[in-house]
């Protein structure tokens, strides 16, 4: 048999098998569709049955069969098609422009993907199958959305009319908790530079990551979380829960809310860090910053509560600092002199991650904000990196929170 021959045949096997599956998730659909609530267990022995008449009926050699049993249930109570690119630990993205077109991200380079869906309507009851899971609300009206998943995947949601050609659905992938040692690993960052952000964090330094969009900065949130005491009592807040603090006992998670079908009931990130500050909290971390809510974040740094981390997308310390200045006059007509001492007295130390010609992941800055003086807040760098790598510029300026920690010498 030539390949063209050899390749005909796969394609037709393969249409086969789809229509195959799609006549089985019918009749499945059909059947389960009178019950209130159907277990994982039930309905898996309902596809099993189904799978087996089907090899009674035709031929189908075991690898068939176990690929019709996972992609049935797969259909019914995970991700469809796109199933095996979650559990492919080499994928960090996925992009469905359309029920057409999928594209992935695997090892930092774009490629399609030959699979489709096979209809709108089935890529559209996969979207709400998502957003429902998180009580979130996607729809004509209301046509953007964010959600996660199960694993802490980040997902965004576009439908029609917004996109003009079918639903777009991004997924970002938290495959596995990312350690500070894997970052060195990795060479995000050296040790040298590692072990000194510890001190900082358990000595209760205000920290603020910038970076660009995919640039690893929630990845290196959750990297420097792991240093926070135990014993302290952390609020965590985010758009969409992302954030993997395991070690800390007394944690809260809040989570932003979007408005209902009325546009009504929206509670956004300022509204949690105002709550937050009647919780007792040890430390609030701040998922990302994207608006006004920037005032708010300052506003709880400059009242006593130490420790606080967050990000936001910029593409270097300063103008990270000037993003910040903006988002903060979202929220209230304040002189700029005003905004720019609060930033200074807010935040001590920035921290710039990127991403390289060879999408490797990198530090590239870590500063300390120094002061502000004559109208401008002054960064003092103390690790920059070069060709070489990482490398030290200068020594922390401001100890007294160290020292305090007794961390100074440790």
């Amino acid at each position: 048999m030539n390949r063209r021959h050899w390749q005909q045949n796969q394609q037709e096997r393969k249409e086969k098998m789809r229509l195959r599956q799609k006549a089985m998730k019918e009749a499945i659909h059909l059947e389960i569709s009178g019950m209130q609530q159907i277990e994982d267990e039930q309905l898996q022995e309902i596809i099993d049955r189904h799978v087996l008449a089907a090899a009674d009926r035709e031929h189908l050699p075991l690898k068939d069969r176990l690929t019709l049993r996972n992609n049935l249930f797969n259909s019914f109570r995970k991700l469809d098609i796109l199933q095996q690119l979650m559990d492919n630990p080499e994928i960090t993205e996925v992009m469905i422009n359309g029920k057409d077109h999928i594209f992935v991200e695997e090892q930092g380079k774009m490629h399609s993907w030959d699979y489709e869906f096979e209809s709108d309507e089935q890529l559209e009851d996969m979207v709400q199958q998502v957003v429902s899971r998180v009580n979130r609300i996607v729809n004509v009206a209301s046509p953007i959305a964010d959600a996660r998943l199960e694993d802490g995947s980040r997902v965004h949601v576009v439908l029609p009319p917004v996109s003009l050609d079918g639903p777009i659905m991004t997924i970002r992938k938290f495959p596995r908790t990312i350690t500070m040692d894997m970052l060195v690993e990795f060479g995000t960052i050296n040790e040298e530079a590692a072990v000194f952000l510890g001190k900082l964090v358990r000595s209760g330094y205000n920290i603020f990551i910038s970076g660009g969009t995919n640039s690893g900065k929630t990845t290196f949130l959750n990297a420097l979380s792991a240093f926070i005491p135990q014993e302290e009592r952390v609020i965590t807040i985010e758009d969409s829960a992302e954030l993997q603090i395991q070690h800390v006992k007394n944690l809260v998670r809040l989570e932003t809310r979007a408005p209902n079908s009325q546009g009504e009931g929206a509670i956004g990130i300022g509204e949690l860090i105002r709550a937050s500050l009647r919780m007792n909290p040890s430390r609030i971390i701040v998922g990302e910053v994207r608006g006004k809510e920037a005032l708010e974040l300052l506003n709880s740094y400059n009242t006593g509560h130490d420790g606080g981390m967050s990000s936001g997308h910029g593409n270097s310390p300063k103008d990270m600092l000037a993003r910040l200045e903006t988002m903060v006059l979202m929220g209230a007509e304040l002189p700029l002199s005003a905004i720019r001492s609060q930033i200074a007295s807010a935040l001590d130390i920035l921290i710039h991650v990127g991403r390289k010609r060879d999408k490797s992941r990198k530090v590239f800055w870590i500063e300390e904000v120094e002061s502000y003086t004559d109208g401008q807040i002054r960064l003092h760098t103390l690790y920059q990196l070069e060709e070489d790598g990482l490398k030290k510029k200068g020594e922390l300026k401001n100890r007294w929170k160290l020292q305090a920690a007794g961390e100074e010498d440790g």
